[in-house]
């Protein structure tokens, strides 16, 4: 094996990267339906030939190092020549990919002068997969009502596509040719991969390339066991509820204990809920990305990741819990859990780590789906699926994000309302920030966000909102931040509230307002500067009278701090 400068390392290094991200480019640009090429709800990666990850874009941070074990899954199955130049496979299924059925991942292996060098690969939500209901059905207790699964099938055969197959494809979904649309911007990802990969390959060769790998492998290794072994070794535990499953109304017990043992890490889950009725469940592959996540946000986290990443930390869950769901079990929802579980390992680690943790976030994707006739559009059916933002928790010498997207999400965007009401028969009347919503602290919590729908046509109402019980925790002192809530007005009708529902039928003037959760404040709220909590008044973070009752700070209608009256709230 031929020996690389560093230099040229880091040039190889960052190739890999900018592939990947020229890669997610090309999926956005080429894609049919909104929540790909707006909302952006999809992450590439370029991989090696062992199914090691070389680059990874920006992208939804749920999917970190997900692609290369779906990669490693075919080869378990099939053996790694079961890889041919010129193929293009296609998956969907939740117990070997961990997510949804709406979560369709693409792989297409590369070659270069006859040998298999890597993959391109991809994941992107489409928007329909012929569920029961329309997108992901929120009541589903099996898989088979979820959509037509997938183990891994090949779309291309020696370059060209397999029409039989890509033809079942656009027969399953209620919106076929935007899904075969979406398929084609997948392919194209890889074959930006396979393009800008192979100009690498021909710039300095395979034997540079390889060692060039195995030197950032190493590299990153090598950091991540120095970051792990800093911290004290123990076992340190954390858990919380979800609200319920979506069909029943016991909460679900996510438990967790992290050990630190030299350069090691493990995260167990037993102890866990057992696999749910309700779609609430996630295979073991997705549970595993979510604690790299997790694992990420503390240990490196200036580090891009790849192959090396993530060789110091081991992630065990039982079988047949909701983080290790089989057959039939429904997955549709499957992110709820992993929200709460990326904010678990943070509060486990905080008594290592209390200048580098933050408080809970609001902590789930909030999804309000509309779905109905477009009367503008010939009646065609349409489905309008919005994940919405919330408050993030406060860290130490730093407060929480404001209307910011969850964890699992990353660089999901919100879709412009120039776009949402050109596209959907649905007016946004208002959107904003929910005043009062982070937990006090010395540090205070992000406040969530309201949005104000008016439907426009008869149309079903389906909602999932989460984290009601287990709401965004404080620490060191600080509080827990407000739960989420949505009410809907349907004309002629008593106003209702609820948090998950399934094909409600709501009519044309129908009013849908959502409020989403606070982040978690840090440290002691009467220890914040009271010329802090003024300023968050002014900005509308907070509002007088929470100033006063939270803070312990008095002010004026004029924003002035009464000194006297301040100091006689703190001292009581």
């Amino acid at each position: 094996m031929s020996s690389v400068d560093p230099i040229t390392t880091e040039i190889i290094r960052n190739a890999f990267i900018s592939i990947a991200n020229d890669m997610n480019a090309t999926l956005i640009r080429s894609a049919f339906t909104p929540v790909i090429y707006e909302g952006k709800d999809c992450s590439v990666a370029l991989i090696d030939a062992n199914g090691d990850v070389l680059g990874q874009s920006l992208g939804l941070p749920l999917f970190l190092g997900n692609l290369e074990i779906c990669v490693k899954l075919i080869a378990e199955e099939h053996g790694w020549d079961y890889f041919k130049d010129g193929d293009v496979f296609y998956m969907n299924d939740s117990y070997m990919t961990g997510t949804h059925l709406n979560d369709s991942t693409i792989i297409m292996p590369i070659f270069w002068k006859g040998a298999r060098i890597g993959f391109a690969a991809s994941r992107a939500h489409w928007l329909d997969v012929g569920a029961k209901d329309p997108g992901t059905p929120v009541d589903s207790h099996e898989i088979y009502q979820e959509g037509v699964r997938w183990g891994p099938t090949r779309l291309y055969e020696d370059g060209k596509p397999r029409e039989d197959v890509i033809d079942l494809l656009r027969r399953n979904s209620r919106f076929g040719d935007a899904t075969v649309g979406d398929m084609n911007a997948q392919v194209a990802a890889g074959k930006t991969g396979e393009k800008r990969l192979h100009a690498l390959y021909e710039r300095f060769g395979i034997e540079i390339i390889s060692a060039a790998r195995d030197e950032i492998f190493r590299q990153t290794e090598t950091l991540e066991r120095q970051a792990v072994q800093a911290l004290p070794d123990g076992v340190y535990k954390a858990n919380g509820y979800l609200d319920d499953d979506g069909l029943q109304s016991d909460p679900l017990l996510v438990n967790l204990e992290l050990t630190v043992k030299g350069d090691a890490m493990t995260i167990d889950l037993a102890g866990s809920a057992a696999q749910a009725r309700g779609p609430v469940n996630c295979g073991i592959t997705q549970t595993i990305a979510a604690a790299r996540v997790a694992y990420k946000l503390l240990i490196c986290s200036e580090v891009s990741p790849n192959g090396g990443s993530f060789r110091p930390l081991e992630v065990t869950a039982p079988e047949r819990t909701i983080f290790s769901a089989q057959e039939p079990a429904a997955c549709g929802w499957y992110f709820s859990s992993l929200g709460l579980l990326i904010d678990l390992v943070i509060k486990a680690l905080a008594p290592a780590l209390p200048d580098k943790v933050a408080a809970a976030h609001y902590g789930d994707s909030m999804v309000i789906t509309v779905a109905g006739e477009d009367p503008r559009n010939d009646n065609e059916f349409y489905l309008m699926i919005e994940p919405t933002t919330g408050g993030w928790g406060a860290s130490n010498g730093r407060d929480g994000e404001s209307s910011l997207i969850n964890n699992v999400n990353g660089s999901f965007k919100d879709i412009p309302v120039e776009i949402f009401e050109s596209k959907y028969p649905l007016r946004l009347l208002s959107y904003g920030i929910r005043i009062d919503s982070g937990g006090p602290g010395k540090y205070r919590g992000g406040n969530g966000t309201y949005r104000e729908y008016e439907v426009r046509t008869d149309s079903e109402l389906f909602l999932w909102f989460e984290r009601s019980k287990t709401t965004a925790w404080g620490l060191f002192g600080g509080d827990d931040g407000l739960p989420p809530c949505v009410s809907v007005d349907v004309p002629g009708e008593d106003t209702a509230e609820y948090l998950k529902i399934s094909g409600v039928p709501v009519k044309n003037g129908t009013i849908i307002r959502s409020v989403t959760g606070g982040g978690g404040g840090y440290g002691v709220a009467f220890e914040r500067d009271p010329e802090a909590v003024r300023q968050d008044v002014i900005d509308g973070f907070v509002s007088i009278q929470h100033a006063r009752s939270a803070y312990g700070v008095s002010l004026t209608a004029t924003h002035e701090i009464e000194q006297a009256e301040t100091e006689r709230l703190r001292a009581t």
